[in-house]
Order: structure tokens, then C-alpha cells, then sequence
């Protein structure tokens, strides 16, 4: 008989950040099914505070922070306060992130540009920064990273969003050679396409470039994944779950893909309209 156990994640405390909707609150959500205590870290406080209330109505153990990760102080606070109050920091899932409006490269702006990578780039380094030094002292805990396909296999019209998502994975596998030794176990997972409300404004858009409805563009997505259908956000919190879990145990500096076999959107745009 399999060992359940390895599964499980008892007594253990977690970090969900970018958690009170969408993929992140389903994370929140799985580890907490699993035992751990979660704390909900967003920058929508409200939102967050509401999730959290929920959860907790189902006999889960979270709190929600206030947290913007772009802030380098305000963040360091953050992750030394938990690991004050909670004794221990054993799992942190890097789930917030920002995406990008549709654009060619000629026509992105520089403030779109660095406002996505300072978010889900640098926002994501500052929370491995500070959650590494407290694991490092520890000698123990997991990092989990949420890439995307497009970090992998960039699509055309989201630069911003190709590069920001490439720099996690490269993040990801740097910080996990440089916390080994400590024990210390750092992965990435690359989700594919789940309808949530950060991936509907931009299917949004597309739909509009391509000149295309909604159900059509949902439709040619679900066409496209070998599975044969759109992913929900139980499919990468379990794929996140199973890195945090003692059973990914020997796994450290990997991208586990979680898009029911898409690798990727390589379609090439037609010529725009001359201005």
C-alpha cells in the first residue's frame, strides 16, 4: 500500500502569495485540504480577508496579510513576522503576478513593460530572497514558483509577460543549486491555459486582435490542449501540492508542466493595419 503520508503537509506553515482569487486561492486551498496552516498573502486585502473567511468556514487553517511584493522592506517584514509568530517557514508557493495587455514589442510602452516584470519578476525575487534566508538558517523548506507555458514557449503579443515568466523559471533553478546544500528544495510549475479572471482579460483581447467571439476563442484554445479541455485551478494546486509534499522529496530545480499536454501558442500575427 501506498504511503499517504508522503502527502500530506501536517504542521506545516505556508506562504500562497497573489492568493485571493484564482489560481492562487485554489492553492491556498489544496494545502490547507492537506493540513497546512496557509497564510493568504495579496495585495487586495479586502478580497483576501474574504477568502480567507470562507476557507475557514470549511474547517481550514489560514490567515490573510496584507502584502505588496514589490516592495522590498515591506516584504522582508512579512516573512521575518511569520517566521517570528508561526516558529517556522515551510513552504512558500510564488503565485502573485501580473499579466499583460496584448501588444507588438514595436508598440509596448516602457512603463507596461516594467510594470510587469517588476511585479512578476522582481516581486517574485523578492519573496525567494527573503523566505531563502529564513529556510537557509533553517536548513530546511520548499519554494514553488508559478511559471507559465509562455516562459517556456513564448506566444507573440506578450513580451513582457514571455520574459517575466522565463526570469521565474531561470530564478527558480539558480536559487535552487544555491540552496542544496540546506536542504532547501526549489521548483517551478508551468501552468497552461485555465480560464481564470487574470487569463480572461486577456483572451479578451486576443479575441478583439483576431477579429473573433469569445466562445469561438475558448473553443480553439480547448482544441489545441491534447486533453481536450481547459485546465482549473485544482490542476496546478495539486501539481503544486505534490512539490511541497515529502513525496517530492528528491526533486529540486525542476518545471513541472501542468498544461494537459499544450506546450505552448506559436501562431505568428498578421500585418496590422497601417496607422
Amino acid at each position: 500500500m501506498p504511503d499517504d503520508s508522503k502527502y500530506q503537509l501536517m504542521n506545516t506553515t505556508a506562504v500562497v502569495t497573489g492568493s485571493a482569487q484564482g489560481l492562487g486561492l485554489g492553492t491556498a486551498a489544496e494545502l490547507a485540504r492537506l493540513g497546512a496552516h496557509v497564510i493568504l498573502a495579496d495585495l487586495q486585502d479586502e478580497k483576501a480577508q474574504s477568502a480567507a473567511e470562507e476557507l475557514r468556514g470549511q474547517k481550514l487553517s489560514v490567515d490573510a496579510v496584507a502584502v505588496d511584493i514589490t516592495d522590498s522592506g515591506a516584504v522582508d517584514a512579512f516573512f521575518n513576522r511569520i517566521a517570528a509568530e508561526r516558529g517556522t517557514l515551510d513552504i512558500l508557493v510564488n503565485n502573485a503576478g501580473l499579466g499583460q495587455d496584448v501588444c507588438p514589442i514595436v508598440e509596448l510602452s516602457d512603463e507596461h513593460w516594467n510594470q510587469v516584470l517588476n511585479v512578476t519578476l522582481t516581486g517574485t525575487f523578492h519573496c525567494c530572497r527573503a523566505a531563502g534566508r529564513i529556510m537557509e538558517r533553517q536548513e530546511s523548506g520548499t519554494i514553488v514558483n508559478v511559471a507559465s507555458i509562455n516562459g517556456q514557449n513564448p506566444a507573440a503579443l506578450v513580451a513582457a509577460y514571455n520574459v517575466a515568466k522565463a526570469g521565474v523559471i531561470s530564478l527558480t533553478r539558480t536559487l535552487a543549486m544555491e540552496l542544496a546544500a540546506y536542504g532547501v528544495r526549489v521548483n517551478a510549475v508551468s501552468p497552461g491555459p485555465v480560464y481564470t479572471d487574470f487569463n480572461k482579460r486577456v483572451m479578451a483581447q486576443r479575441c478583439e486582435s483576431l477579429g473573433i467571439g469569445e466562445s469561438e476563442m475558448i473553443d480553439r484554445v480547448r482544441q489545441a490542449v491534447p486533453l481536450g479541455r481547459w485546465g482549473e485551478p485544482e490542476d496546478i494546486a495539486q501539481g503544486i501540492a505534490f512539490l511541497c509534499s515529502p513525496a517530492a522529496g528528491w526533486i529540486t530545480g525542476e518545471v513541472l508542466t501542468v498544461s494537459g499536454g499544450l506546450s505552448g501558442v506559436s501562431a505568428a500575427p498578421p500585418k496590422r493595419a497601417k496607422k
